[in-house]
């Protein structure tokens, strides 16, 4: 049990927090929720004693432990995998060790007589308390449970023997995450744990912490995540916290109610005070009134105050409209991509079509990023090919938000730089849609947040209009106000987009395919999120039982076969379609050189000096009408060729 009293602390005369009282007892599931800013991790590192509250007092049990997992910058180095997982048990360590020792001093230490001696029998009693204590923590299955848990997190056997600082920050968060899953505090403080998991590895922390025997604390903005995992939400908002008893959902719904009764009390209070007041007017220079005045004036003065906690401002916008495409708007063949001797995509093919929303899923390391990547043209690769569709215009959205941001470059600069010839004024407005107001615009992107920065990024690819939006982790920087609002954008949105993301709750209303990266490719799945994840269960399911029977094993001269057969259809589809292609290619640089000449045409009939020369603006009208009538011909060989190539490929798949 951890209680907390009163607890103040404030940040250069700003107070986070002023007289901040919670309890969290023995096997609780709590979520910390509350806008960005508010306290949280700041609560999360009072509790831990990394950061001393400014007053009040924590009491907890001295039998506690508690565990921390940070948001980020956390790095091993010098151990393998397995050795920097396995110090999480360096205190049964310290007991095997131990226990070897007393086993030498009990081999020396024998009386001629045979007796135990007072020294002989301590150090029996000594090995007996250490044998139970390996026995109760299970000391005895390091091995197993190192590996248990380090699976669960989506390393493999190879990775065991690697060294940590070969691993990438994400890997280094779940590094951390293994280790203190394996401690097994009493009270585990979870900030953020999901950032840096994959769709598989969520699902399996989630199964694990359910059945976890200590109290939980966890801030989260995977609203699923705390719908499956909390029992009770406490509030930091307004320097308090309030406490809602259920999971997220129900807060919310609870929170909501609360919302309408303070709302309904406030104005029952506010016609009581305008009533009282105006009897007091009217009757204050009455001296058969002057009781009843005076009786008011009291009543006013002890009338409590409510106060409700103010709606803070938040970002509003939409995409603009894309401007129209064809059918496929990017088409991915037999791509390969690898970083010297690491093979990160091989043979991969993939197809986007317009309108389409798809969630691009696969383990860490699997190569998602690195196709977002290569779709957005921002990264090269060795084989296969990548082509956009007729007329796709493409915005992208870096998980690493820093990447398309010039720190030395204020917030105004940065947009300007996409959009020089929109005023100030109207950068200005849009900055204020994403909560950059007034001095704000003039700070260095240096200095911004991790939120404000993912606003800014979110801003800059308002000012180009795309079809086709590819998105990698844009939720990470998030809370859950704009998150929800950047989804509501994306549902309105016409265009196509590829969104790599693990939060289920963001993409389960977006999706409508599901492209998967694993070790045998890429799968396409049709349907939803959470589609796709009762498939993966069930097959799951089905493999783990049948991996202990040899005979359902697939021989590897079929796997050959079957990989053999994809590749030569692969290669029919491609002769069917590569005439096709070139046409339509063709045809699309006839349509450009056309569409010029119109537009040249178009400019002519616009000067006032053309229509001087009556033989000049003849020949003009000649021309415009037969070249109006020959792209429409091309439009229309275009869309058949289109449509050819759209009925191999479905036929294909």
């Amino acid at each position: 049990m951890i209680s907390l009293q009163n607890i103040s602390k404030q940040y250069s005369g700003k107070y986070l927090f002023r007289g901040l009282s919670l309890h969290i007892e023995d096997g609780n599931r709590t979520a910390f929720v509350g806008r960005n800013g508010t306290g949280k991790s700041t609560l999360m590192k009072i509790i831990l004693g990394e950061i001393e509250a400014d007053s009040g007092k924590i009491i907890q049990s001295r039998f506690n432990s508690v565990g921390y997992l940070p948001q980020d910058s956390v790095y091993h180095t010098g151990r393998t995998l397995f050795e920097e997982a396995a110090t999480a048990f360096d205190d049964l360590n310290r007991l095997h060790e131990r226990i070897r020792e007393i086993g030498c001093e009990i081999s020396t230490t024998t009386s001629p007589q045979g007796d135990n001696t007072p020294k002989l029998q301590g150090l029996i009693d000594e090995m007996g308390q250490a044998q139970s204590i390996l026995e109760h923590r299970e000391g005895y299955n390091i091995e197993i449970k190192v590996k248990q848990i380090l699976s669960g997190l989506g390393f493999n056997e190879e990775d065991m023997s690697r060294m940590t600082e070969e691993f990438s920050g994400g890997w280094q968060m779940r590094i951390a995450l293994a280790k203190l899953l394996l401690r097994e505090p009493t009270i585990l403080l979870l900030d953020e744990p999901t950032n840096h998991l994959d769709m598989e590895s969520l699902e399996w922390i989630e199964g694990y912490l359910k059945s976890y025997r200590g109290s939980i604390v966890l801030v989260s903005h995977d609203s699923r995540f705390l719908d499956n995992l909390v029992e009770r939400v406490i509030e930091i908002s307004m320097g308090e916290a309030t406490e809602y008893a259920g999971n997220y959902s129900s807060y919310l719904t609870q929170k909501a109610q609360r919302l309408e009764m303070l709302q309904s009390s406030l104005r029952n209070r506010q016609r009581v005070i305008d009533s009282t007041t105006h009897f007091i007017e009217r009757f204050r220079y009455k001296s058969t009134k002057a009781k009843q005045v005076q009786s008011r004036i009291r009543m006013l003065e002890k009338m409590g105050h409510i106060e409700i906690d103010k709606e803070e401002s938040s970002i509003f916008f939409d995409f603009p409209d894309p401007p129209r495409a064809g059918r496929v708007v990017m088409e991915i063949e037999t791509l390969t991509k690898s970083y010297g001797n690491n093979m990160v995509l091989d043979d991969i093919s993939f197809i986007v079509e317009r309108g389409d929303k798809v969630a691009l899923l696969g383990v860490n390391g699997s190569g998602k990023s690195t196709l977002a990547r290569i779709i957005a043209d921002v990264d090269t690769f060795q084989r296969g090919f990548r082509k956009p569709g007729h007329n796709t215009v493409i915005s992208y959205y870096s998980q690493n938000i820093v990447e398309g941001l010039d720190p030395d470059k204020t917030v105004l600069q940065t947009l300007d730089a996409v959009a020089p010839l929109k005023s100030p004024g109207e950068l200005r407005t849009l900055l204020g849609c994403f909560l950059f107001k007034d001095d704000d615009v003039f700070k260095p992107v240096s200095v911004l947040s991790g939120g404000e920065k993912s606003r800014l990024a979110l801003a800059k690819m308002i000012l180009k209009p795309a079809n086709l939006l590819i998105m990698d982790e844009p939720t990470n920087h998030l809370d859950a106000q704009s998150k929800s609002i950047l989804q509501r954008s994306l549902k309105r949105f016409s265009g196509a987009c590829v969104i790599v993301s693990h939060d289920r709750d963001f993409l389960a209303p977006l999706i409508n395919k599901v492209a998967v990266l694993t070790d045998n490719g890429l799968r396409i799945y049709h349907g939803n999120v959470d589609d796709y994840l009762g498939k993966y269960r069930r097959d799951k399911e089905n493999a783990d039982a049948r991996k202990d029977l040899p005979e359902n094993r697939i021989p590897l001269d079929v796997k050959k076969n079957r990989k053999r057969v994809a590749a030569e259809t692969r290669q029919q589809r491609y002769k069917k379609l590569k005439p096709l292609k070139d046409a339509q290619e063709t045809i699309e640089r006839e349509i450009a050189d056309y569409e010029k000449k119109k537009l040249e045409i178009e400019t002519s009939f616009s000067d006032q000096n053309t229509y001087k020369n009556d033989v000049l603006i003849q020949s003009l009208n000649i021309e415009y009408s037969q070249i109006t009538s020959l792209l429409d011909s091309l439009y229309d060989k275009w869309a058949a060729t289109e449509e050819k190539i759209g009925k191999i490929t479905d036929d294909s798949n």
